[in-house]
C-alpha cells in the first residue's frame, strides 16, 4: 500500500509487518505463524498455568512476549495503537491485552462486536465512506471532497470496489517476506548519498558561561574601536 498510511488499518499492517520481522529473526517465524484466518477476535490459550496470546504454545521454545507502551496516546476504543497490536499478535508475537478497546466493543453489553473490528481491519469503514461520497454525483460540493480526500488512492487504481483486496494482498506480502526492502537504514543511506541536499536550519551550539563573557568582552571592544574611529572621521 503506498497510501492511507494513517488508518487503522494501515496501523494492523504495520503491527503484522513488525511481529513477522522480529519472529524471523528470533527464529520462532516458522513456530508461530500467528493467526491467518483474521477474524478481529481476541487469540489466546493457557499452557502450564499461564495465559499466552497466540493459538499454540510450542513445549520447546515459548511464543516470545512483548508488553505494550502506549506512551501519551490517549487509549480510547478504537485508537490506531491498538491495530498495531492486533496486527502484532495477529503476527505471532504474545502481547497480554483483551477486547475492551477494539473498535466495536460495546461498553453496556461488555461485548465485542468482531465483525466490526474485522471491517476496519480491512478498511471496510474507509470503502464505505467513498462509496458515500461517489454517491453524490450531483453536488460538486461533494465531488471535489472525494478528490481532495482520496486523491492518493485514486492515484493508485484503489476505490471501494477493490481496497478490501489490496489489504488482504498486503498482509500476504508481508507474511511471504518481512525482510527490510534495504539493507541499512534511512539515516545511513541519506548520509553515504551523493545527492546534494538544501541546507537545514541548525541551532547554535550552547556556549559556556566564560564562552559567552568573552562574547560580550569582544562586543564591546568592537562597539569602542567603531566609536574611535567615528571620532577621528569627525575631527578631519
Amino acid at each position: 500500500m503506498s497510501c492511507g498510511l494513517k488508518n487503522y488499518a494501515a496501523a494492523y499492517c504495520t503491527g503484522l509487518l513488525v511481529a513477522r520481522r522480529c519472529l524471523t529473526k528470533l527464529g520462532l517465524a516458522d513456530m508461530y505463524e500467528g493467526n491467518t484466518e483474521v477474524d478481529g477476535t481476541v487469540v489466546s490459550t493457557e499452557f502450564n498455568g499461564r495465559e499466552h496470546f497466540v493459538e499454540e504454545v510450542d513445549e520447546e521454545r515459548r511464543p516470545f512476549r512483548c508488553v505494550l507502551d502506549v506512551g501519551l496516546t490517549a487509549t480510547t476504543v478504537g485508537n490506531r495503537v491498538f491495530g498495531a497490536l492486533k496486527g502484532a499478535v495477529d503476527g505471532g508475537l504474545d502481547i497480554p491485552h483483551n477486547h475492551k478497546k477494539f473498535p466495536g466493543y460495546d461498553k453496556e453489553a461488555k461485548e465485542l462486536d468482531a465483525d466490526v473490528h474485522k471491517e476496519r481491519i480491512f478498511g471496510l469503514h474507509i470503502a464505505e465512506f467513498m462509496g458515500l461520497l461517489k454517491e453524490e454525483d450531483g453536488d460538486s460540493e461533494e465531488e471535489d471532497r472525494f478528490s481532495l480526500l482520496f486523491a492518493a488512492y485514486k492515484a493508485a487504481d484503489l476505490d471501494e470496489d477493490n481496497l478490501e483486496d489490496a489489504y488482504i494482498a498486503t498482509h500476504a506480502a508481508i507474511r511471504e517476506d518481512p525482510s527490510p526492502k534495504h539493507a541499512t537504514s534511512a539515516k545511513l543511506r541519506n548520509k553515504e548519498s551523493t545527492v546534494e541536499h538544501p541546507k537545514k536550519y541548525r541551532n547554535q551550539i550552547r556556549r559556556s558561561y566564560k564562552q559567552r563573557k568573552d562574547r560580550v568582552r569582544q562586543k564591546k571592544a568592537h562597539a569602542a574601536s567603531a566609536a574611535m574611529e567615528e571620532d577621528e572621521e569627525d575631527d578631519e
